[in-house]
């Protein structure tokens, strides 16, 4: 990925191509004389949220990238807390992700930080830990997929405030595309070398989705009482009951966006789905003249919701690109899958200096580096745009999507653009 705000749509959310090599993490980076310490911004919802991660382990399917290992899945599930309770607050990313993330962001193309900037020890998510779930009917759930290659510890902004909100959110890491995923006792598994290729990207993609289906599968074990993690570590209190799964969405960021429309495809249990500036192509077709492959989602549509929310960025000579259904030559996937959508579809458009990744957790660390960071380094991977506004934007229109897909609550945030969020631009 560039250094410049050069727009990208189909690929990594937050690490390029780290996974290069065995000797990635080879030893832990020294600190930086002063660290800098990092704040979770506050819920906007109604509940507590708790968290715990589960181990899953799919005892039918070899492993795409390594098939002599069954399929193994790391994924976090966010829930509405009990509000009388306290537990400890979980770490924004454990000690060995924090190694892996802490190297991507040392890199030229992003930060250029020397390693050790950040003090991830004590960087901390609002879930809780250890907290019995919120009494009550079961919640809407909602499946996360992160970018290509990325990590889900990267979007805690967005998917715990969704948890805020009232919705049970269970998000993913895809085992060796993302660029590393930490499994019990501090076993790291890193993605394996594959490059860009359509056919990379399609198994990448196929991975995704059936992924996908089978934490579906075992989320459906949990509301019938079972436990479906590999070490059988307890489960929060009322996580069964909490599962409301004839009421499921699924949204995510880049490849993640793709992979939420490519499962309602494949699984009509997903209702409604959002896609968070990601082409849905496994070849994108920009520059124009280049290899375009659109998904099975692009090609046919869907007769459920679905949510287009792009960014801006600028290409190579420094024009403007627009990630809207109105810009074919940029993204022919979104025309393309908008022409065939049959069911409620809106398209909105973050303006205002936004980037591909101020979708993702950097939107909130960077500003919180303050000098640490050169301007432009920050201009280049978050964008000038006021982040409180692009991530309270986001926050509204993802809870009002699946409060009103799910629930059947109308917020009425789509009846037309909003004074409150003046960087949002209802594209259609």
């Amino acid at each position: 990925m560039s250094s410049r705000r050069t727009k990208v749509v189909r690929g990594p959310a937050l690490i390029a191509g780290l996974a290069l090599a065995g000797g990635l993490i080879a030893a832990a980076p020294a600190v930086a004389a002063e660290q800098a310490e990092l704040t979770a911004p506050a819920l906007t919802g109604q509940y507590a949220v708790g968290t715990i991660d589960l181990h899953l382990v799919d005892p039918s399917r070899p492993d795409p990238w390594k098939p002599e290992r069954r399929r193994e899945l790391m994924v976090t599930v966010a829930y509405p807390a009990d509000r009388s309770a306290r537990g400890p607050r979980a770490p924004w990313v454990t000690a060995g992700m924090s190694t892996v993330v802490d190297q991507a962001l040392a890199g030229d193309d992003y930060l250029g930080l020397p390693p050790g900037s950040i003090d991830w020890a004590s960087a901390k998510r609002r879930a809780e830990t250890g907290v019995p779930v919120a009494h009550g009917a079961p919640k809407p759930v909602a499946l996360f997929s992160p970018g290509f290659g990325g990590p889900r510890e990267t979007y805690t902004a967005i998917v715990d405030d969704l948890a805020s909100r009232g919705h049970v959110v269970v998000s993913l890491s895809h085992t060796y595309e993302s660029a590393a995923v930490e499994f019990p006792g501090g076993r790291l598994e890193l993605a394996v070398p594959g490059g860009e290729s359509p056919a990379f990207e399609k198994k990448a993609l196929d991975a995704r989705v059936t992924d996908s289906r089978f934490v579906l599968d075992q989320l459906t074990k949990i509301s019938r009482g079972e436990n479906p993690d590999a070490g059988k570590r307890p489960l929060p209190r009322g996580l069964g009951r909490s599962l409301g799964l004839s009421r499921v969405g699924a949204y995510g960021h880049s490849y993640g966006g793709f992979t939420a429309g490519e499962t309602m495809v494949h699984d009509r249990r997903v209702d409604a789905g959002i896609n968070l500036d990601g082409a849905m192509a496994t070849a994108v077709g920009y520059p124009p003249g280049s290899p375009y492959i659109p998904g099975e989602v692009t090609k046919r549509g869907l007769d459920r919701p679905f949510l287009l929310m792009g960014a801006e960025g600028v290409d190579e000579n420094g024009n403007l690109l627009e990630h809207t259904h109105r810009n074919p030559a940029f993204d022919r996937s979104w025309a393309e899958f908008w022409a065939g959508q049959r069911g409620w579809k809106r398209d909105l458009f973050l303006r205002g200096g936004s980037t591909h990744l101020a979708y993702t957790d950097l939107q909130i660390i960077v500003p919180q580096l303050g000098a640490r960071v050169a301007p432009e380094k920050r201009e280049a991977v978050i964008g000038t745009i006021d982040p409180r506004r692009s991530l309270a934007a986001q926050r509204d229109y993802i809870g009002a999507f699946f409060e009103l897909h799910l629930r059947g609550r109308d917020r009425h945030l789509f009846d037309g653009e909003s004074p409150r969020h003046p960087n949002i631009d209802f594209i259609g």
